[in-house]
């Protein structure tokens, strides 16, 4: 770039169009990097086939790395496996030859990301994951380095060229390494068949852990929820409510299953139709009750069980097990003073 290529800080019109014509050379890269699958449909199949079968279920895990902006690449992309289910760890080129190279395994896979494929950091550690005895996948621009030949699959992004407009700051290069370490989590995570239950598993903090929480981490459970026997009189009904200092209580059968729920709102619309308040009082709490009753089961998603307290009006909602045992009980009082959007 000459001195007359140089922007002013006041050309409006200047500082746009370089904007744009960087996006438009980002997307170019990638429109590119797509045609280009097909012809390494198998280096890119047998890429996703390895981690799949390496990586789950087995002692295998995904060792990336990477040197520089190809480094900081293979950080998100590690990140991003971790995420969705395939065990994963980022590896500095530079710190494994000085001890990390000892958490890497004989069963794991490396996927080494690196635009000449010939950086120094990156070559040298290559003698040392083949005495490991790992599977080398390269993600490379040039498919005749040294990264490349010494790898199971190469992986090309194509003929890169960089939006910096000095042609040296990886740029375009970067996202497209981006874009393709995207593209081989996210198939390996169908190949997984990886569940929004799986992934809350990976993801409990923050509004998306919550929003794909189950049933049974959200609920309040133990002395916190009131149980009773059909047979139990209103009045003793009413006593367990008050020490689980919740707002109903759950009847059970002789087998512990679930019949129905008694909650205040039983016991005011019983009150305003009776004329003998002691006999209310020494009754089956069974007369008084809602039973049948709604209920989820404790792997059911929370958003799906907030949904159909929204769709019923109602605040409570029993969490069962598979036979219909009451696990716990979720309470929409309880999930507002944690936090939770309701």
């Amino acid at each position: 770039m000459s001195g007359d290529d140089a922007l002013s800080a006041s050309d409006d019109a200047g500082i746009l169009a370089s904007i744009t014509t960087v996006l438009r050379s980002e997307a170019d890269a990638l429109a590119a990097l797509a045609a280009l699958a097909g012809s390494q449909a198998a280096a890119l199949t047998g890429t996703c086939r390895l981690i799949r079968e390496r990586c789950t279920g087995a002692p295998g895990r995904l060792v990336v790395s990477g040197i520089g902006k190809a480094g900081l690449i293979a950080r998100k992309v590690a990140a991003t496996f971790a995420s969705t289910g395939t065990p994963a760890l980022f590896l500095h080129p530079a710190e494994a030859r000085h001890g990390d190279l000892g958490v890497v395994q004989e069963h794991d896979v490396a996927l080494v990301f690196s635009h000449s494929g010939a950086s120094e950091e990156v070559v040298a550690l290559l003698p040392s994951l083949k005495r490991i005895g790992v599977a080398l996948i390269a993600v490379v621009g040039r498919t005749d380095s040294p990264l490349a030949r010494h790898s199971e699959h190469v992986l090309s992004i194509g003929a890169i060229t960089e939006a910096c407009p000095l042609g040296l700051a990886p740029s375009t290069s970067t996202t497209a390494m981006l874009a393709l370490g995207d593209a081989l989590a996210l198939t390996v995570q169908r190949l997984r068949a990886f569940t929004p239950e799986q992934y809350a598993l990976f993801h409990p903090g923050g509004a998306l852990g919550r929003k794909l929480m189950t049933c049974a981490e959200a609920m309040r459970a133990g002395d916190r929820v009131a149980v009773v026997s059909e047979r139990t009189p209103v009045h003793a009904a009413m006593d367990a409510i008050t020490r689980a200092r919740a707002g109903s209580a759950l009847l059970v059968d002789d087998d512990g299953r679930l019949l129905g729920i008694f909650t205040d709102g039983d016991l005011r619309r019983a009150i305003a139709r009776t004329h003998d308040l002691a006999a209310l009082l020494a009754a089956p709490v069974r007369t008084h009750a809602t039973a049948p009753c709604l209920s989820v089961i404790a792997g059911d998603l929370l958003q799906t069980a907030l949904h159909l307290c929204a769709q019923r009006k109602i605040g409570e909602l029993p969490v069962l097990d598979g036979e219909r045992r009451p696990l716990g009980m979720l309470d929409l009082k309880d999930l507002v003073q944690r936090g939770f959007e309701v």
